[in-house]
């Protein structure tokens, strides 16, 4: 009976500490250096870049027209929330011809946070405060009206 009790308590610790281990995840599609050379600025259009490399993860980010690349490595340890330890962007901007124009290598030290999107809602109301605006039409009312003088 001691002997079960004990086993159980080892495996309850295992799994315990199993699920504190990290969870390393890759996620997109970064091509490699070799792929990245046979691609030549001032010679290689669009199509022959998504021929070569594939197609971009996004493109057209702010109206650029570029291709954008982007491999990301992220660790999660149980509830918290993920922490990105390695990204990748790999940028190639076109002329107005659709030639290669530029490749840009980034990393995450390069990198600065840009919120693409924001899921809030905003009032035209601006800071007035939940009372304000519950007893906001109480003035709109003088007291000649209540008197009823005219």
């Amino acid at each position: 009976m001691v002997r079960a009790f004990l086993t159980g308590l080892a495996a309850g610790a295992v799994l315990t500490l199993a699920s504190c281990s990290p969870q390393v995840r890759s996620h997109g599609y970064v091509p490699t250096e070799v792929q990245l050379q046979d691609i030549l600025p001032g010679v290689d259009s669009r199509a022959s870049v998504e021929e070569k490399i594939g197609v971009p993860t996004t493109s057209g980010f702010a109206d650029d027209g570029a291709f954008y690349y982007i491999q990301s490595t992220m660790s999660t340890v149980a509830w918290r929330a993920s922490q990105v330890l390695e990204r990748t962007v790999i940028e190639i901007v076109f002329d107005d011809d659709d030639v290669v124009a530029n490749i840009s290598v980034y990393g995450l030290e390069d990198g600065r946070i840009i919120q693409l999107s924001r899921r809030v809602t905003r009032s035209g109301d601006g800071n007035i405060g939940f009372i304000r605006q519950l007893f906001g039409n109480i003035g709109g009312i003088s007291a000649e009206q209540i008197l009823g003088a005219e």
